[in-house]
C-alpha cells in the first residue's frame, strides 16, 4: 500500500476520508493522491483563449488549486507527500485512468451515502466508484480520531470467482492484524445448512495459510440486512465486500450489493473487485 488516491470535493465527508487516509500513509510510508474532479467539460477549456473567453472554468481551476493549497497547511498531512491531481471530466472514468495512470494500491473516499428516489436516479458518488474501480475501495462515512481495524467482516458467498478478493482482503487484514469474520448470510431463498456452509467456507478458504480468522453463519430476510446486523452485533470496525462492478443495464436489473453497503452502512466499508 504504497500509493492512495483520495477524491475530493472538498465536503467535509471528504476531509474524513482524506484523515483516515492519512493515518494509512503515515502508516505505511504512503503517498496520497488528491484529486478533484471537476465538472467543467474539457471543450470548454482552451489553452489559446484569453482569460475573457472562459473565466468561469479559470475561476473554479484557480479556486481548486487554492484549497488545496489550504489542505495542504492541515496537521494530519505534515510529513506525507501529497500529489495534487484535478482533473476536468465529469465522467467516474476519470478515477480508474487515474488509477492506471498513478498506480494506486488503494481508494479511500468520503460518502453521505445516499436513499430514496436519489439512490435509485442519482446514488452516491463512493457507489460510482465501486462500480467502475479496478482497485479496492475504502469508503469512509464518518470522522475517525483513530483508524484501527481489529474486527474485519468478510461476507462473501464463498464461491471460486471471489478467491482473488479475498486474498486482498488478508493482505489489509495482515496490515492491521485484524481477524477476518467469514461471514455467510442465509436468507429463505438461498438457504444452506450450517454443515454445508460451513464446509464451503472451509474448502474456499484452503488455499490459504492465514489463521486469523473465524467462521460465521447468520440467518436474516436479505444479504444486506444480515451483513448490516451481525456487523452491528460485532461492533466491527470494517465491512469487506467483493463487487462485480456491473454496469449499464445488467446494474440496473440486478443491482448491486456492495453499493448497497456502501450506501446504508453505518462504519467502513472496503470492496473488492471480482
Amino acid at each position: 500500500m504504497k500509493k492512495i488516491l483520495v477524491p475530493t470535493d472538498f465536503s467535509e465527508q471528504a476531509e474524513n476520508a482524506l484523515k483516515v487516509a492519512a493515518m494509512l500513509a503515515k502508516k505505511h510510508n504512503a503517498a496520497i493522491y488528491l484529486l478533484h474532479m471537476m465538472e467543467i467539460p474539457m471543450q470548454q477549456i482552451d489553452p489559446g483563449s484569453t482569460y475573457s473567453d472562459v473565466p468561469e472554468a479559470l475561476f473554479f481551476m484557480k479556486l481548486a488549486h487554492k484549497r488545496f493549497e489550504d489542505l495542504m497547511k492541515s496537521d494530519y498531512l505534515e510529513g506525507i507527500t501529497v500529489h495534487e491531481t484535478v482533473k476536468t471530466d465529469i465522467t467516474f472514468n476519470e478515477i480508474k485512468d487515474s488509477c492506471k495512470e498513478f498506480n494506486i494500491d488503494l481508494i479511500v473516499m468520503g460518502s453521505h451515502g445516499a436513499s430514496g428516489l436519489k439512490e435509485m436516479f442519482v446514488g452516491s458518488n463512493a457507489e460510482k466508484v465501486v462500480r467502475t474501480s479496478d482497485v479496492p475501495v475504502l469508503v469512509i462515512k464518518n470522522e475517525h480520531s483513530q483508524f484501527n481495524v481489529s474486527k474485519f467482516v468478510f461476507a462473501s458467498d464463498f464461491k471460486n470467482d471471489n478467491k482473488k478478493t479475498y486474498e486482498q482482503a488478508v493482505t489489509f487484514a495482515k496490515a492491521f492484524n485484524a481477524e477476518i469474520y467469514l461471514l455467510m448470510v442465509n436468507t429463505a431463498n438461498n438457504f444452506l445448512t450450517t454443515y454445508e456452509a460451513k464446509s464451503r467456507i472451509t474448502d474456499f478458504i484452503s488455499s490459504q495459510s492465514f489463521k486469523n480468522y473465524s467462521i460465521h453463519i447468520h440467518n436474516d430476510t436479505s444479504v444486506e440486512n444480515g451483513i448490516l446486523n451481525f456487523s452491528k452485533d460485532l461492533d466491527a470496525d470494517l465491512i469487506g465486500i467483493s463487487t462485480h462492478g456491473r454496469q449499464g443495464i445488467a446494474h440496473f436489473f440486478n443491482g448491486s450489493l456492495s453499493e448497497d453497503l456502501v450506501n446504508h452502512a453505518k462504519r467502513p466499508v472496503i470492496t473488492f473487485k471480482i
